[in-house]
Protein backbone atom coordinates (compact mmCIF):
# COMPACT_ATOMS: atom_id res chain seq x y z
CA UNK A 1 0.00 0.00 0.00
CA UNK A 2 1.17 3.33 -0.70
CA UNK A 3 2.35 6.02 1.74
CA UNK A 4 -0.04 8.93 0.42
CA UNK A 5 2.65 11.10 2.26
CA UNK A 6 5.18 9.85 0.21
CA UNK A 7 3.00 9.35 -3.07
CA UNK A 8 4.38 11.22 -6.04
CA UNK A 9 1.61 13.76 -7.25
CA UNK A 10 0.53 12.74 -10.61
CA UNK A 11 3.02 13.88 -13.81
CA UNK A 12 0.75 17.14 -16.04
CA UNK A 13 -0.62 15.81 -19.29
CA UNK A 14 1.81 16.06 -22.21
CA UNK A 15 0.91 19.27 -24.24
CA UNK A 16 -1.58 18.93 -27.18
CA UNK A 17 0.35 20.49 -29.90
CA UNK A 18 -2.78 20.51 -32.19
CA UNK A 19 -4.90 22.40 -29.50
CA UNK A 20 -2.62 25.06 -29.41
CA UNK A 21 -2.91 25.38 -33.21
CA UNK A 22 -6.70 25.71 -32.77
CA UNK A 23 -6.24 28.37 -30.23
CA UNK A 24 -4.17 30.51 -32.58
CA UNK A 25 -6.34 29.58 -35.96
CA UNK A 26 -9.70 30.71 -34.25
CA UNK A 27 -10.87 32.60 -31.40
CA UNK A 28 -14.30 30.28 -31.09
CA UNK A 29 -13.26 27.64 -27.84
CA UNK A 30 -16.77 25.77 -28.90
CA UNK A 31 -15.16 25.81 -32.97
CA UNK A 32 -11.66 24.71 -31.62
CA UNK A 33 -12.94 22.19 -29.55
CA UNK A 34 -15.24 20.90 -32.33
CA UNK A 35 -12.14 20.85 -35.38
CA UNK A 36 -10.04 18.74 -32.77
CA UNK A 37 -11.48 15.27 -33.65
CA UNK A 38 -11.97 16.29 -37.60
CA UNK A 39 -10.17 14.37 -39.91
CA UNK A 40 -10.31 17.52 -42.45
CA UNK A 41 -8.24 19.40 -39.97
CA UNK A 42 -6.25 16.64 -39.01
CA UNK A 43 -5.34 15.71 -42.84
CA UNK A 44 -4.50 19.05 -43.59
CA UNK A 45 -2.29 19.79 -40.48
CA UNK A 46 -0.44 17.04 -41.40
CA UNK A 47 0.38 17.89 -44.89
CA UNK A 48 1.19 20.99 -43.36
CA UNK A 49 3.99 20.15 -41.64
CA UNK A 50 5.34 17.36 -43.64
CA UNK A 51 5.57 19.57 -46.14
CA UNK A 52 7.34 22.04 -43.42
CA UNK A 53 4.86 24.99 -43.74
CA UNK A 54 3.40 26.59 -41.00
CA UNK A 55 0.16 25.98 -40.28
CA UNK A 56 -0.95 28.96 -39.01
CA UNK A 57 1.15 30.99 -41.34
CA UNK A 58 -0.58 29.34 -43.98
CA UNK A 59 -3.73 29.80 -43.34
CA UNK A 60 -3.58 33.79 -41.58
CA UNK A 61 -2.22 34.84 -45.33
CA UNK A 62 -4.34 32.73 -47.65
CA UNK A 63 -7.98 32.18 -48.15
CA UNK A 64 -10.72 30.45 -50.47
CA UNK A 65 -13.61 31.72 -52.16
CA UNK A 66 -16.02 29.51 -53.13
CA UNK A 67 -18.46 30.92 -56.64
CA UNK A 68 -21.20 28.90 -55.95
CA UNK A 69 -23.73 27.42 -59.27
CA UNK A 70 -25.92 30.73 -59.00
CA UNK A 71 -22.81 32.62 -59.32
CA UNK A 72 -22.01 30.67 -62.90
CA UNK A 73 -25.56 30.89 -63.96
CA UNK A 74 -25.71 34.82 -62.95
CA UNK A 75 -22.06 35.42 -64.75
CA UNK A 76 -20.20 36.51 -61.46
CA UNK A 77 -16.64 35.54 -61.75
CA UNK A 78 -15.28 38.57 -63.20
CA UNK A 79 -17.19 41.35 -61.43
CA UNK A 80 -15.64 38.68 -58.03
CA UNK A 81 -12.16 38.92 -59.75
CA UNK A 82 -12.31 42.63 -59.71
CA UNK A 83 -14.00 42.94 -56.47
CA UNK A 84 -11.03 40.82 -55.12
CA UNK A 85 -8.18 43.02 -57.04
CA UNK A 86 -9.31 46.41 -55.76
CA UNK A 87 -9.54 45.08 -52.58
CA UNK A 88 -5.88 43.37 -52.22
CA UNK A 89 -6.53 40.29 -52.78
CA UNK A 90 -4.37 37.78 -55.30
CA UNK A 91 -5.85 34.45 -56.85
CA UNK A 92 -2.95 32.13 -56.62
CA UNK A 93 -4.67 29.02 -57.65
CA UNK A 94 -8.45 28.22 -59.00
CA UNK A 95 -10.40 25.03 -59.83
CA UNK A 96 -13.61 23.63 -60.96
CA UNK A 97 -15.23 21.89 -58.08
CA UNK A 98 -17.87 18.93 -58.94
CA UNK A 99 -20.56 19.36 -56.00
CA UNK A 100 -22.98 16.60 -54.47
CA UNK A 101 -24.28 16.20 -51.57
CA UNK A 102 -21.77 14.95 -49.88
CA UNK A 103 -19.22 17.74 -50.27
CA UNK A 104 -22.02 19.97 -49.31
CA UNK A 105 -22.95 18.55 -46.22
CA UNK A 106 -18.77 18.03 -45.10
CA UNK A 107 -18.65 21.97 -45.53
CA UNK A 108 -21.00 22.88 -43.80
CA UNK A 109 -21.43 20.07 -41.16
CA UNK A 110 -21.04 22.27 -38.43
CA UNK A 111 -24.14 24.60 -39.19
CA UNK A 112 -26.06 21.86 -41.53
CA UNK A 113 -27.79 20.95 -38.62
CA UNK A 114 -30.17 23.98 -38.20
CA UNK A 115 -31.11 23.78 -42.11
CA UNK A 116 -34.88 22.50 -42.81
CA UNK A 117 -35.22 19.62 -44.86
CA UNK A 118 -36.58 22.18 -47.68
CA UNK A 119 -33.25 23.63 -47.78
CA UNK A 120 -31.18 20.54 -47.98
CA UNK A 121 -33.41 19.32 -50.62
CA UNK A 122 -33.09 22.62 -52.75
CA UNK A 123 -29.24 23.09 -51.94
CA UNK A 124 -28.88 19.14 -53.72
CA UNK A 125 -30.35 20.42 -56.48
CA UNK A 126 -28.38 23.42 -56.84
CA UNK A 127 -25.76 21.26 -56.62
CA UNK A 128 -26.52 19.92 -60.00
CA UNK A 129 -27.35 22.85 -61.66
CA UNK A 130 -23.16 23.68 -62.64
CA UNK A 131 -19.35 22.82 -61.04
CA UNK A 132 -18.73 25.47 -59.12
CA UNK A 133 -15.37 27.80 -58.98
CA UNK A 134 -12.98 27.51 -56.00
CA UNK A 135 -10.07 30.57 -55.58
CA UNK A 136 -7.60 30.23 -53.34
CA UNK A 137 -6.33 33.70 -52.56
CA UNK A 138 -3.67 36.12 -50.72
CA UNK A 139 -4.16 39.10 -49.18
CA UNK A 140 -1.66 41.40 -47.34
CA UNK A 141 -0.39 42.04 -44.05
CA UNK A 142 -2.54 43.62 -42.04
CA UNK A 143 -4.34 43.39 -38.63
CA UNK A 144 -6.58 40.79 -39.35
CA UNK A 145 -5.72 37.38 -40.81
CA UNK A 146 -6.49 36.91 -44.46
CA UNK A 147 -9.77 34.81 -44.73
CA UNK A 148 -11.41 36.82 -41.66
CA UNK A 149 -10.91 40.42 -43.76
CA UNK A 150 -11.85 38.20 -46.40
CA UNK A 151 -15.59 37.21 -45.13
CA UNK A 152 -15.71 40.58 -43.68
CA UNK A 153 -15.09 42.36 -47.06
CA UNK A 154 -17.76 39.33 -49.22
CA UNK A 155 -20.52 40.62 -46.37
CA UNK A 156 -23.47 38.46 -44.57
CA UNK A 157 -25.51 35.58 -45.89
CA UNK A 158 -28.45 37.70 -44.96
CA UNK A 159 -29.31 40.15 -47.60
CA UNK A 160 -30.79 42.40 -45.85
CA UNK A 161 -27.82 43.13 -44.14
CA UNK A 162 -25.08 43.58 -47.14
CA UNK A 163 -24.19 47.08 -47.22
CA UNK A 164 -22.12 49.01 -50.60
CA UNK A 165 -19.02 47.89 -51.05
CA UNK A 166 -19.85 44.20 -49.93
CA UNK A 167 -18.94 41.51 -52.45
CA UNK A 168 -22.23 39.59 -52.20
CA UNK A 169 -23.79 43.44 -52.25
CA UNK A 170 -22.50 43.78 -55.47
CA UNK A 171 -23.42 40.52 -56.82
CA UNK A 172 -26.99 41.29 -56.18
CA UNK A 173 -29.50 40.96 -53.04
CA UNK A 174 -30.13 36.91 -53.46
CA UNK A 175 -31.42 34.05 -51.17
CA UNK A 176 -29.36 32.05 -48.70
CA UNK A 177 -29.69 28.92 -50.72
CA UNK A 178 -28.79 31.48 -53.36
CA UNK A 179 -25.78 32.74 -52.07
CA UNK A 180 -23.28 33.02 -54.92
CA UNK A 181 -20.23 32.73 -52.95
CA UNK A 182 -19.29 31.59 -49.86
CA UNK A 183 -15.79 31.70 -47.74
CA UNK A 184 -14.34 30.22 -44.44
CA UNK A 185 -14.97 32.35 -41.66
CA UNK A 186 -11.28 32.41 -40.48
CA UNK A 187 -8.24 30.51 -40.79
CA UNK A 188 -9.41 27.40 -39.27
CA UNK A 189 -11.82 27.30 -41.83
CA UNK A 190 -9.03 27.54 -44.19
CA UNK A 191 -7.27 24.25 -43.19
CA UNK A 192 -10.48 22.02 -43.08
CA UNK A 193 -12.05 23.52 -46.19
CA UNK A 194 -8.42 22.74 -48.02
CA UNK A 195 -8.72 19.04 -47.00
CA UNK A 196 -12.48 18.98 -48.35
CA UNK A 197 -11.66 20.40 -51.87
CA UNK A 198 -8.21 19.29 -52.32
CA UNK A 199 -7.13 15.36 -52.42
CA UNK A 200 -3.65 14.97 -51.40
CA UNK A 201 -1.51 15.78 -54.34
CA UNK A 202 -3.58 18.34 -55.67
CA UNK A 203 -3.52 20.02 -52.17
CA UNK A 204 0.62 19.81 -52.24
CA UNK A 205 0.35 22.17 -55.81
CA UNK A 206 -2.24 24.82 -54.20
CA UNK A 207 0.17 24.96 -51.04
CA UNK A 208 3.24 25.59 -53.70
CA UNK A 209 1.19 28.22 -56.20
CA UNK A 210 0.55 29.79 -53.06
CA UNK A 211 4.41 31.01 -52.29
CA UNK A 212 5.45 30.80 -55.17
CA UNK A 213 4.19 34.14 -56.31
CA UNK A 214 1.68 32.57 -58.86
CA UNK A 215 -1.45 34.71 -60.50
CA UNK A 216 -4.23 32.78 -61.52
CA UNK A 217 -6.61 35.18 -62.02
CA UNK A 218 -6.28 34.45 -66.11
CA UNK A 219 -6.85 30.54 -65.27
CA UNK A 220 -10.09 31.53 -63.25
CA UNK A 221 -10.96 33.27 -66.27
CA UNK A 222 -10.97 30.25 -68.59
CA UNK A 223 -12.36 27.94 -66.35
CA UNK A 224 -15.36 30.12 -65.96
CA UNK A 225 -15.73 30.62 -69.52
CA UNK A 226 -16.19 26.50 -69.70
CA UNK A 227 -18.82 26.69 -66.97
CA UNK A 228 -20.17 29.34 -68.61
CA UNK A 229 -20.72 27.18 -71.62
CA UNK A 230 -21.99 24.06 -70.34
CA UNK A 231 -24.42 26.26 -68.01
CA UNK A 232 -27.18 28.87 -69.76
CA UNK A 233 -27.62 32.24 -67.97
CA UNK A 234 -30.88 31.88 -66.08
CA UNK A 235 -33.97 34.18 -64.02
CA UNK A 236 -33.59 34.43 -60.40
CA UNK A 237 -37.48 36.12 -61.19
CA UNK A 238 -39.79 33.88 -58.86
CA UNK A 239 -42.95 34.39 -61.15
CA UNK A 240 -40.69 33.33 -64.08
CA UNK A 241 -39.70 30.05 -62.04
CA UNK A 242 -43.61 29.74 -61.05
CA UNK A 243 -44.73 29.93 -64.77
CA UNK A 244 -41.78 27.11 -66.03
CA UNK A 245 -42.71 24.77 -63.29
CA UNK A 246 -47.06 24.58 -63.58
CA UNK A 247 -45.83 24.08 -67.47
CA UNK A 248 -43.74 21.66 -66.12
CA UNK A 249 -46.43 20.26 -64.02
CA UNK A 250 -49.08 20.23 -66.91
CA UNK A 251 -46.54 17.91 -68.92
CA UNK A 252 -45.70 15.71 -66.07
CA UNK A 253 -49.88 15.15 -65.95
CA UNK A 254 -49.92 16.47 -62.24
CA UNK A 255 -51.53 19.68 -63.49
CA UNK A 256 -51.51 22.38 -60.43
CA UNK A 257 -55.46 22.41 -59.00
CA UNK A 258 -57.88 24.65 -60.48
CA UNK A 259 -58.26 26.89 -58.16
CA UNK A 260 -54.36 27.48 -57.60
CA UNK A 261 -53.57 30.35 -56.01
CA UNK A 262 -50.42 31.85 -57.74
CA UNK A 263 -50.07 34.72 -55.35
CA UNK A 264 -50.24 32.37 -52.14
CA UNK A 265 -46.49 31.80 -50.61
CA UNK A 266 -48.54 28.92 -48.93
CA UNK A 267 -50.13 27.39 -52.06
CA UNK A 268 -47.19 27.53 -53.97
CA UNK A 269 -45.02 26.14 -51.16
CA UNK A 270 -47.32 22.94 -51.33
CA UNK A 271 -47.38 22.71 -54.79
CA UNK A 272 -43.71 22.43 -55.00
CA UNK A 273 -43.19 20.16 -51.81
CA UNK A 274 -45.56 17.62 -53.97
CA UNK A 275 -43.33 17.98 -57.12
CA UNK A 276 -40.45 17.09 -55.31
CA UNK A 277 -41.93 14.88 -53.09
CA UNK A 278 -43.24 12.61 -56.47
CA UNK A 279 -40.23 13.25 -58.05
CA UNK A 280 -42.11 14.55 -61.05
CA UNK A 281 -39.39 15.94 -64.33
CA UNK A 282 -39.63 19.41 -63.09
CA UNK A 283 -36.91 22.21 -63.92
CA UNK A 284 -34.07 22.43 -60.87
CA UNK A 285 -33.18 25.46 -61.05
CA UNK A 286 -36.84 27.40 -61.17
CA UNK A 287 -37.89 24.64 -57.67
CA UNK A 288 -34.55 26.62 -56.54
CA UNK A 289 -35.57 29.62 -57.24
CA UNK A 290 -39.30 29.62 -56.10
CA UNK A 291 -38.62 27.56 -53.07
CA UNK A 292 -35.87 29.80 -51.82
CA UNK A 293 -39.11 32.50 -51.93
CA UNK A 294 -41.75 29.98 -50.50
CA UNK A 295 -40.30 27.49 -48.15
CA UNK A 296 -38.52 27.78 -45.13
CA UNK A 297 -35.10 27.75 -44.32
CA UNK A 298 -34.68 26.48 -40.65
CA UNK A 299 -35.60 23.54 -38.96
CA UNK A 300 -37.98 24.57 -36.00
CA UNK A 301 -36.16 22.51 -33.43
CA UNK A 302 -32.67 20.40 -33.51
CA UNK A 303 -29.16 20.74 -32.39
CA UNK A 304 -27.04 24.28 -32.25
CA UNK A 305 -24.88 24.90 -34.73
CA UNK A 306 -21.22 25.98 -33.96
CA UNK A 307 -21.45 30.17 -33.49
CA UNK A 308 -20.81 31.93 -36.19
CA UNK A 309 -17.27 33.91 -35.53
CA UNK A 310 -16.93 37.30 -36.89
CA UNK A 311 -14.34 39.79 -36.89
CA UNK A 312 -15.25 41.63 -33.93
CA UNK A 313 -14.49 38.37 -32.09
CA UNK A 314 -11.14 38.29 -33.62
CA UNK A 315 -10.56 41.82 -32.66
CA UNK A 316 -12.09 41.44 -28.90
CA UNK A 317 -9.44 38.79 -28.72
CA UNK A 318 -6.50 40.60 -29.63
CA UNK A 319 -5.10 38.23 -32.11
Amino acid sequence: MTDPQTARPAAPPPPDPLAALLSALTPAEDKAGAYHGDTYVLECVDQLRRLRVDPAAFASRHSLLLLAPGAIVSRAVDPTLKWLSGNGFRVVDAAAVPLNRHLVRALWRYSWNTASPERRRLTDLLAGISEALLLVVTGPDGELPAPVRLAEGAGPDDPAQRRPGQLRYLLGQRSTVLNPVHTPEDPADVVRELAIFFPETRRAEVISRAYTGADSAETARTLADALYARTPCRSFDKSVALDRLLRDLDRAGAPAPADFDAGSAGACAAMLTRALASGLDIDPWSAVVLGAEVLPMRADAGPRALRPVTAADWRAGAR
